[in-house]
């Protein structure tokens, strides 16, 4: 029987409820700053959110609205970077400036994963500094075996290529493996990668189909503050607004 040995969470939208409040923001002052004239709304970044990776979700945007009349795509990649690149720093400084909190459950979480000597890892297609400034940042106190992000695969969710990288790099098979996720291209890549689910949804996320999780959730709970509600798992777990390590240790070994 398989035992469990690691924990890989996505970023955005699990760790912190980046979406809305965060990239979505940052993307729309990076617009103002260069003297584009449109801006991004609730609505409009959800749609947009069906492609992985910020860089992708505006070259999907600005050919749909003719921003890239008769460039070549060198050109194009190159604009896509620099915009790109403004944007994360807008975005580092709404995390540093503490504007985005942590969602609820993620630090206790994460501290019984380590209490429990199980390998942490943040796998995201988020910007590489921005990954950074949260998980060497703002999770300081946390130990995290690995983060990967951005570039660093050629693939964004929901290809695996990611969490096949995360099971290379931790030399631990698909089974002992638990990944946290909130969207269904993050799920559809845990999947493909043969690993257990956890979905955390959040206001983007809670209409779509999640049903190929293993346990879906609105919040992974903490004891002394808000409580999340299950949405699906079999009847064996045991499930009182609080989701902890040990329960997902024992459900999925």
């Amino acid at each position: 029987m398989p035992q469990i040995k690691a924990i890989f969470f996505d970023q955005d939208g699990v760790i912190i409820d980046t979406e809305k409040d965060g990239h979505r923001v940052a993307f729309n002052e990076m617009f103002k700053e260069f003297g584009y004239d449109f801006q991004w709304d609730v609505n409009k970044y959800h749609e947009l959110l069906e492609t992985s990776g910020g860089k992708e979700r505006m070259r999907v945007y600005f050919n749909e609205v003719g921003i890239f009349p008769g460039e070549s795509e060198e050109e194009e990649t190159a604009l896509l970077l620099k915009l790109h690149k403004r944007k994360t720093e807008i975005f580092i400084g709404l995390i540093e400036s503490g504007k985005l909190p942590l969602r609820t459950g993620v630090r206790r979480l994460m501290q019984e994963a380590l209490a429990h000597n199980l390998i942490l890892g943040v796998c995201t297609t988020a910007n590489e500094r921005s990954a950074n400034a949260i998980a060497r940042g703002m999770l300081k106190d946390i130990d995290f075996e690995f983060v990967l992000a951005g570039d660093i695969v050629s693939k964004k969710k929901p290809d695996p290529e990611i969490y096949l990288l995360a099971l290379e790099r931790t030399g631990l098979r698909p089974d002992e493996c638990i990944v946290i996720e909130d969207s269904r291209n993050g799920m559809l890549a845990a999947k493909e990668a043969g690993l257990f689910i956890v979905a955390t949804t959040n206001i983007y996320t809670e209409n779509e189909d999640l049903s190929e999780s293993d346990i879906v959730v609105t919040s992974l709970g903490d004891p002394d503050g808000k409580k999340g509600v299950l949405k699906q798992a079999d009847e064996k777990l045991e499930y009182d607004g609080v989701l902890k390590v040990e329960q997902l240790i024992k459900y999925f070994s």
